[in-house]
Formats: structure tokens, sequence, C-alpha cells
């Protein structure tokens, strides 16, 4: 349960490659904006958010220098385009503590997710439109007052939208935000909003995912593990594993993001209302 320094480092080089990305994109042809934004800028926008879950834990300088996290979060958050480190930290904190909470825990899809999106079709719009979701739902499940931290960096990234705008043009502008949309929607990457924690199995309500697509992610996929220890950042996770073997092997896990998109889509049996939820039991502090 140390910081990992690595983590600082690869933020930093993940934050100039998509810089030279929007200089590199901003005479292109629509097209192949919007191409590159998929095939390229989006695995690095998701990367992106998950590094922020990293930071969120305090992983890059450690619990003794929170506010460093918080300012490097907003650092790490200028290529995605849309204001969300620090609200991100407030709401993922009361994910680990309240998980599945009815009313605190916002990875919960609303009653009318539930309720409309029950179709193959409409289950794959959905997929399609998950950043949307995600953005607002905070909204209507637990709204929080706004904190100066989250005026901070707003006023950060919309300041960093306009000059990107000003300085290289707007199809630089497009490709940041059509990467951040296309990253966190119908994405092999995306697969993991969908294994960590709908219940597939009856009785199984966290999954992990052992495939490649980890060395893109901060290890997200060793996801009983985070939530086991969230201390232990995403570098030392499979570690974890290898100590506790007998803990973690036998329990049921994925090797395929695609697979799981694949199968939620298609699967009769499995919606947004696939989760556990539950009910709030005294009184509840968070974030």
């Amino acid at each position: 349960m140390k910081p990992d320094s690595n983590l600082i480092w690869i933020v930093i080089m993940m934050v100039l490659t998509q810089f030279v990305a929007f200089y590199l994109v901003k005479d292109l042809d629509w097209k192949w904006v919007l191409f590159w934004a998929y095939a390229f800028g989006s695995c690095i926008n998701h990367s992106m958010t998950l590094a922020i879950h990293e930071v969120s834990h305090n992983s890059a300088f450690g619990h003794c220098k929170a506010m460093w996290n918080r300012w490097f979060g907003i650092f790490a958050n200028l290529p995605i385009g849309v204001p969300y480190s620090i609200s991100f930290k407030r709401y993922h904190m009361d994910h680990h503590r309240y998980l599945g909470g009815d009313g605190i825990d916002v990875d919960i899809p609303t009653d009318f997710e539930g309720w409309f999106f029950c179709t193959t079709f409409r289950k794959f719009i959905w997929v399609i439109l998950q950043p949307l979701f995600y953005a607002f739902r905070p909204l209507f499940i637990n709204p929080k007052p706004i904190s100066y931290l989250e005026i901070i960096n707003t006023v950060i990234q919309i300041t960093f939208d306009i000059v990107i705008y000003y300085v290289l043009g707007v199809k630089s502008l497009v490709y940041m935000l059509a990467a951040s949309l296309l990253g966190l929607g119908l994405h092999p990457i995306s697969g993991h909003f969908i294994a960590e924690h709908y219940m597939f199995l009856k009785g199984h309500e966290t999954y992990s995912y052992y495939g490649p697509l980890n060395l893109l992610t901060f290890n997200v996929g060793y996801h009983n593990e985070h939530h086991d220890f969230p201390n232990i950042p995403g570098k030392s996770l499979p570690l974890v594993r290898k100590i506790a073997a007998e803990y973690y092997d036998s329990l049921p896990h994925y090797n395929s993001w695609i697979k799981v998109l694949y199968d939620f889509v298609t699967d009769d049996t499995i919606s947004p209302y696939s989760r556990m939820k539950r009910h709030r039991k005294g009184n509840e502090v968070q974030e």
C-alpha cells in the first residue's frame, strides 16, 4: 500500500501524446479526424479516465499529499475535454464505502435505465450512450453541493478547450471530445463498466478480468482485488492475486471485455437492472 511513482510519468507522457495528436489532426479531412478519434484517441482518453481512477485513490503521490493528487488529476483531465476528475473522486469513494447503496452509489443505473433499455437494440444504444448516463446520473441519484475544487477543475478545463479551439481549430477540439465519447461508449475497453459489477452469475456481484487490456487500463480488470484492497495501486494488483491465489483463482472471472459487451447486449436475462442494490441502514458519511 504505497504510491506508484511510475504513474506520474505515464500520465504525463499520455497527456503529451494527446497534445501531439491534437496538432496532427488539425488539418485532416473530417472522416480521418473521426477515424483517429476512435482508433487512437479513444484508447488514450479511456485509459486516462482510469489513470484518474488511480489518482482518486491517491496512488500517484500518496495519502500524505492528497492535494497533490487532486491537482494532478486536474492535469490528467485536460485531454478528456470535459471536467471530470474532482467529481469522480467524490462519487467513487462512496462507491467503495457503500457498494450498491440505493441513492448513494451512482454506479447503479436508474430505474428508468433498467425499465427502458431492456431489449437487444435498446441495450446496444445504452452501451453507446454510457458516458452520458455516467455523467448525468449523479444529478438524479445523489446530487451534491459543488465544491471549490470542482469549480477550479471546470474553469481550467473550459479554458484549455478554448485555447485548443483558437490555437489548433475546431477539428482538434472535435477529435478530443469524440475520443472521449467514443472511447467510453461502444469500445472494447468499455467492457469493464459492465464486467465489474453486473450479475451474470447469481450470487457474484463483482468480477475480475485477466485479459491483455489490463496493460492499457492500469489493471482495473483486477476488480475483486481492487475492492478488497483499494489502497494498493493497480500496478501491484496482479501480485495480490498471486499472493492470495487460493482466494481469487476459484472466483468466476472474464478474459474478454468484448465478449462481456456482446453477452450483455444479446442475453435477454441481463439488463441495467442486473445489479445488486442495498438499502440504507443508519447514517452514511459520504465523500
